[in-house]
């Protein structure tokens, strides 16, 4: 089984690294799923001098930002669409000034798969089409990690 971690990067202040951490030991270590991490991904993806680059290039070069962007866009899809059995989407105040996370919780929907959000704000606060693209929804990740061993302790 494969998770795929959504959640806030670009605006979040870690860059959305310690909870994906924290998720990716737990689900190695209590279930033996492997995850899709974004934020250990753009290493792989793009060249030393795109990742070195491309945050400047919001400021300074747009076209060449867009390319190296949609390089990204285009790698995460393809890998949620055909390697992913469910997303691990953490929901909070940074995620609102993004784009990239509602856009893979409503392909996740089209493409029926399960979508698990752990809520780090109200859920009134949360847009009415994220809701509907969520399977399950958590108050923490304690709740989640419990509701994640009772789902696949089994499917081992």
């Amino acid at each position: 089984m494969k998770a795929y971690l959504a959640g806030a990067i670009e605006h979040a202040p870690d860059n959305g690294v310690r909870w994906r951490r924290h998720l990716t030991n737990f689900l190695s270590d209590h279930l033996d799923h492997s995850v899709y991490d974004p934020t250990s991904e753009e290493i792989s993806i793009l060249t030393p001098e795109e990742s070195e680059n491309f945050r400047q290039y919001k400021e300074d070069n747009l076209l060449e930002f867009q390319r190296i962007v949609r390089k990204l866009i285009a790698h995460d899809l393809s890998t949620l669409t055909g390697q992913i059995d469910y997303v691990i989407c953490f929901w909070d105040e940074h995620v609102k000034n993004g784009g990239g996370t509602q856009g893979e919780l409503t392909v996740a929907y089209h493409y029926n798969i399960p979508v698990y959000l752990v809520a780090g704000m109200p859920v009134t606060e949360i847009s009415g089409w994220i809701l509907g693209c969520v399977t399950e929804l958590f108050p923490s990740f304690d709740h989640l990690e419990n509701y994640l061993i009772e789902t696949f302790n089994g499917n081992r």
